[in-house]
């Protein structure tokens, strides 16, 4: 039983429960002409059958008049300028922009190629701004200041870093004593569907660092990549990113908030390229600093996590101090992607900027040119969506408290960008 009325036009021709189950249909069946287009899905597996059924009839066109269709079905039940937003006018917005965007990947499939800022606004309801690259000149110059010597900053940099590789016979075990910390800190404040859990494994040949494989049922499969080594700081950073309180808890509470209780069955289904993702990205980026604000994550690295790595905790002040700093420089990586895509640049170039304005080694490098061949305009998720999260939950007050309950709307609501408030 389900506690969500269905909305419905006041002559009762049609109703938002009726356009979500055609909207997971076609979804669905979009996912099926794009390998990758659905990020999880945990529905009714008659309606998966008959995606995979309809996606040999349906040409790339006809998908999009059917995307056109529901949104000129959507739009009735959006009241412009209201004053006050009810959970209904919530869900008709976000399907109307979840639909918008699935109308940009569609034009995307059939070989259209957007400028860049164009294809984020699409795709996920943002438009990025694209820095000149010299204006972050003096961060670099700062970064370099604390990492003296001789040859590239990268390699200075590089170098300096490595020192806290964790030795690949200690991944495992860091990695879960990371995540325990982070699920302990976001249980504290947040009350966990019962029974949730995750399965963790390590793997290679990626162009991500870590992933999230979300179930349903409140179950999640981790993988983190070890391409490269993974560095002290990174254990904290992916269990909080991919486990709790990022995706893994972002998507067991929208299965229990909204596609259980609610009985809203959009919620079944996660499109990648979908203003669902800048939620996602940014709010489990944002967590990392909210399970361990201040020093809090320097502590537990040297306290905690070092000794399991069986690495030594000298200069891990300094290391984190240099990891608060590059993050100023990821405004750079959509510059240079946004140039990169639309062949101004080839790969050559753009690794060179990359090691240059990001401060990666030529194999980080690499890492990043593959990441966004594969996902394009996604990478201002996690910058961009970082900063516009932290904006809204940190302008609710100082009180972590407040804060938690702000973080906990944001993952359990129906929440787009534009709903964000940056105070």
């Amino acid at each position: 039983m389900t506690l969500g009325a269905c909305a419905t036009l006041p002559s009762g021709q049609d109703s938002l429960d009726a356009i979500a189950g055609d909207y997971v249909l076609l979804q669905l069946t979009i996912g099926e002409k794009e390998a990758g287009y659905i990020d999880a899905y945990y529905g009714d597996s008659a309606v998966m059958e008959r995606a995979k059924t309809q996606a040999p009839t349906q040409t790339l066109p006809q998908l999009a008049q059917r995307v056109a269709a529901l949104e000129s079905r959507t739009a009735p039940f959006i009241e412009d300028g209201a004053a006050e937003t009810s959970m209904d006018e919530r869900r008709a917005r976000f399907l109307a922009a979840q639909l918008a965007a699935a109308r940009t990947r569609l034009r995307m499939m059939q070989g259209e190629n957007l400028p860049f800022v164009d294809e984020a606004q699409g795709l996920f309801g943002v438009k990025p701004e694209l820095v000149e690259l010299a204006t972050l000149d003096a961060v670099v110059a700062r970064i370099d200041s604390l990492v003296p010597g001789e040859g590239p900053l990268w390699q200075r940099l590089d170098t300096f870093q490595s020192r806290f590789d964790i030795p690949a016979d200690r991944l495992k075990p860091v990695m879960d004593a990371a995540i325990a910390e982070c699920r302990r800190r976001t249980a504290a404040h947040i009350a966990l569907p019962e029974g949730e859990q995750f399965e963790l494994a390590l793997v290679t040949d990626k162009p991500w660092g870590g992933y999230n494989y979300y179930q349903g049922d409140a179950r999640s499969k981790i993988e983190i990549n070890t391409d490269l080594p993974v560095r002290l700081d990174r254990a904290i950073d992916l269990g909080c990113h991919e486990g709790y309180p990022g995706h893994h808890v972002h998507n067991a509470l929208l299965e229990r908030e909204l596609a259980g209780r609610r009985g809203w069955t959009e919620y079944s289904v996660y499109p990648l390229y979908s203003p669902q993702s800048f939620i996602a990205e940014g709010s489990a980026n944002y967590g990392i600093e909210l399970a361990f604000p201040g020093d809090e994550a320097l502590a537990f690295n040297r306290d905690v996590l070092a000794p399991i790595a069986g690495i030594s905790a000298d200069g891990l002040d300094r290391y984190v101090e240099l990891g608060k700093l590059t993050p100023q420089l990821r405004a750079a990586q959509y510059a240079i992607a946004a140039r990169f895509l639309a062949g101004e640049i080839g790969e050559p170039e753009a690794a060179e900027l990359l090691q240059r304005y990001t401060l990666a080694s030529p194999q980080r490098a690499t890492q990043s040119l593959r990441f966004i061949k594969s996902y394009r305009s996604y990478i201002i998720n996690y910058g961009l969506g970082l900063d516009v999260v932290r904006a809204d939950v940190e302008g609710t007050g100082s009180d972590p408290a407040t804060r938690w309950r702000r973080m906990e709307q944001l993952l359990s609501e129906p929440t787009l960008p534009s709903d964000l408030k940056v105070r």
